[in-house]
C-alpha cells in the first residue's frame, strides 16, 4: 500500500479513499480525453486499474490510474489535478510514484498519451516514442 505525505497532501493508492463520483465529474465534464465517459465506465476502469489519489484536508484533489499486467507493460492515464491545485507539482508527483511502482513490479515499458502536458511527464523521464512507426491503434471512439 502506498501512503505518502508532502506539504499537507496525502498521496495514496487506497481504493476506499477514491471519490468515484468526483472522479467521474472530472473526467466526463472537465477533461478533453474522457468527455462524456459514463459513470459505469469510470467505475469499471477504476476497479481494473491501479489508482492513485491525492488529498488535501480530506478532500480529493487529484487522480491517476495505471493499467498494467504488472510484468511487461503499463499505461498511465486519466491523470487529473483540480484547476486550483495545478502548477504545484502534484501531477509530476503522481507520475513519479506510478513509474516507481511500475519499476518495482518489473514492468518493461510504460506508456502515456497527452496533448498538453509533455513538460510534466518529461520531468519523470518520458520522451516521444523512439519508433512511432511500430505502433498502431484501433480507435473505436472515432468509428
Amino acid at each position: 500500500m502506498i501512503s505518502l505525505e508532502r506539504d499537507g497532501l496525502l498521496l495514496s493508492d487506497d481504493p476506499s479513499l477514491l471519490d468515484v463520483d468526483l472522479i467521474h465529474h472530472w473526467l466526463s465534464d472537465e477533461s478533453y480525453w474522457a468527455a462524456g465517459r459514463s459513470l459505469d465506465t469510470v467505475r469499471r476502469s477504476i476497479e481494473r486499474s491501479r489508482c492513485l489519489g491525492v488529498y488535501r484536508d480530506g478532500g480529493q484533489i487529484a487522480f491517476a490510474r495505471t493499467v498494467t499486467d504488472e510484468a511487461t507493460v503499463a499505461w498511465i492515464c486519466d491523470v487529473f489535478v483540480v484547476e486550483s491545485q495545478r502548477g504545484l507539482g502534484i501531477g509530476t508527483w503522481m507520475a513519479h510514484v506510478a513509474v516507481d511502482w511500475c519499476r518495482t513490479a518489473g514492468v518493461r515499458r510504460i506508456l502515456l498519451a497527452t496533448s498538453d502536458a509533455h513538460e510534466v511527464y518529461a520531468r519523470v523521464g518520458f520522451r516521444s516514442l523512439v519508433a512511432p512507426q511500430r505502433w498502431m491503434e484501433i480507435d473505436l471512439q472515432s468509428e
